[in-house]
């Protein structure tokens, strides 16, 4: 009799076979796609298509109750709907130092019959735009005459200073794309192999990524081997958080790693737009994940070499060594790796 073979599969047995096909997996990507494409575009918008000030960093050399100065500050603030946070200095060297540490972001002078800004384009492109465009405007507005200077400009080659941001959105996506392919095209790689060639891949895509912006584009004057080696740690932070989401969740970890490092952390990195005209919250949240500190990083050994602030590093540190010792302690869930023992023969 052939009842058997024509017998409907149940609901049950429907969903089991669903479970064990590719189908099942497939189906979820296009739900995760959907969303990651929305909240890709959402997260890039709702940060970057209209900045708008909440707090600007400002030194002040003079006077603090001179009425010129009083009545441009009020105008400024008015103007950007904003609050210049004002750090009073004696002296300009003072203040000038300030911008160096990058505790300022511009040094409003009150003196003679008018009043002097200095901007500083180096610390913030984006800010620096919005402050010389409504000075002039404050300024005749509340009947004071003001001289704007760029005190620390850019580099010519890179005039609207997203050439950093870009650097290290390319070390960041490149970093974790590394550890995916490593994952497919190398899964027998054992835990130490798998950090050993991550660290290797970090080092000749970062002195790639610097060769190219510096020594081929011209777009930027690198301090090259500072700049190689903070690319490099970067892409290995990057590679490592990876390799970690994949030891806790498998096939999944493309997930997290990215939600972390570009929905939340390139958007906040403060590179395309500075921290001051970002969203409070993704301000702070942004100097603690590595896009934000590879920015800052960065940005530090071109425009302030200086002036370099351990912070950065201690935060791109942090991140790998939780990321390696995630992967080490917990390996043997990691779906890479190979025996290390050869199998004895069958007798």
């Amino acid at each position: 009799m052939h009842g058997a073979h024509a017998r409907s599969r149940t609901a049950a047995e429907k969903w089991v076979a669903f479970k064990k096909s590719p189908f099942l997996p497939a189906t979820v990507l296009i739900f995760i796609l959907a969303a990651a494409a929305g909240l890709f575009a959402g997260s890039y918008t709702y940060s970057m298509a209209a900045p708008t000030p909440h707090r600007i960093p400002t030194a002040l050399v003079g006077a603090p109750d001179d009425a010129r100065g009083k009545a441009f500050v009020q105008g400024m603030e008015k103007a950007l709907n904003a609050s210049l946070e004002l750090h009073e200095y004696r002296t300009y060297a003072q203040a000038r130092e300030a911008i160096d540490e990058q505790q300022a972001f511009t040094i409003i002078s009150v003196a003679g019959s008018g009043v002097r800004m200095d901007l500083s384009s180096a610390s913030g492109a984006s800010v620096s735009q919005l402050l010389q465009q409504a000075a002039p405007q404050v300024g005749k507005k509340a009947g004071v005459p003001v001289t704007i200077k760029d005190i620390k400009p850019v580099q010519p080659g890179d005039p609207r200073g997203l050439a950093l941001f870009y650097v290290s959105l390319a070390a960041v996506i490149i970093g974790f794309v590394g550890a995916i392919q490593l994952s497919v095209h190398a899964r027998g790689l054992n835990p130490a192999e798998r950090i050993a060639f991550t660290l290797a891949y970090a080092l000749l895509g970062g002195f790639s990524i610097a060769a190219v912006v510096d020594w081929l584009l011209g777009a930027l004057t690198l301090p090259f081997v500072h700049s190689w080696l903070i690319l490099a740690f970067t892409m290995f932070t990057s590679g490592m958080v990876f390799t970690m989401f994949n030891t806790l969740i498998g096939r999944w970890a493309m997930v997290p790693t990215w939600g972390l490092m570009v929905l939340l952390g390139n958007p906040s990195s403060g590179g395309a737009v500075s921290w001051p005209l970002l969203p409070s919250v993704l301000g702070h949240i942004g100097r603690w994940l590595p896009p934000g500190a590879s920015v800052n990083a960065q940005h530090t050994a071109v425009y302030f070499p200086g002036h370099q602030h351990v912070f950065p590093y201690l935060v791109l540190a942090g991140w790998s060594l939780l990321s390696c010792t995630v992967f080490w302690l917990w390996r043997h869930r990691h779906p890479g790796g190979r025996p290390t023992t050869p199998a004895h023969a069958a007798h």
